[in-house]
């Protein structure tokens, strides 16, 4: 599995998207998945994110299934934080072949964010979703790095096509 980080806002899930066509593989968002089952919108809304049993739970299910199909997985949202990092390190780390980190300024991704027009696309929702996503990527860089993972980070800012190229670029090295 390719595991992308970044901000929200960075073009993660695009990229990811376009990542998993490019390769055959499945593209896994498990914010896609928690949004999609409308049981947490209240959470979502005030820029929070779910419990991490919950989380683990939605990714492990979703993975699952992709591995039954014999299929590998771009995982887009899933380790959010340290608690997540030790679950997938204890449990699936020989199945991790890298961390690509795509890296876009925060005014960049407010302006991205904004432009989204989400309902939980506000200035403060987004402030929170900053503080969150930075002290999760530390840890959870970390933990996997301490592990023996490969961590690569990509400019996100760019054209979808140019940063799809760092992308590419970055997982066949």
């Amino acid at each position: 599995m390719i595991i992308l980080m970044g901000l929200a806002g960075s073009g993660k899930s695009t990229q990811g998207q376009k990542l998993a066509a490019a390769t055959g593989r499945v593209w896994l968002s498990t914010g896609q998945l928690i949004r999609e089952s409308g049981k947490y919108d209240k959470i979502i809304n005030s820029g929070s994110l779910i419990d991490d049993d919950e989380a683990t739970l939605i990714f492990a299910e979703a993975l699952a299934k992709i591995t039954r199909e014999g299929k590998q997985a771009v995982v887009d949202g899933y380790p959010r934080n340290e608690t997540q990092a030790r679950w997938l390190a204890n449990n699936l780390q020989k199945a991790i072949e890298q961390v690509v980190i795509v890296d876009v300024s925060k005014e960049e991704v407010t302006k991205r964010l904004m432009k989204r027009g989400r309902a939980d696309d506000t200035e403060a929702v987004i402030q929170e979703r900053f503080e969150i996503a930075e002290r999760g990527m530390k840890g959870v860089c970390r933990i996997l790095r301490n592990k023996g993972v490969k961590i690569t980070k990509i400019n996100g800012e760019g054209t979808e096509d140019e940063v799809f190229l760092r992308l590419i670029k970055a997982t066949e090295a």
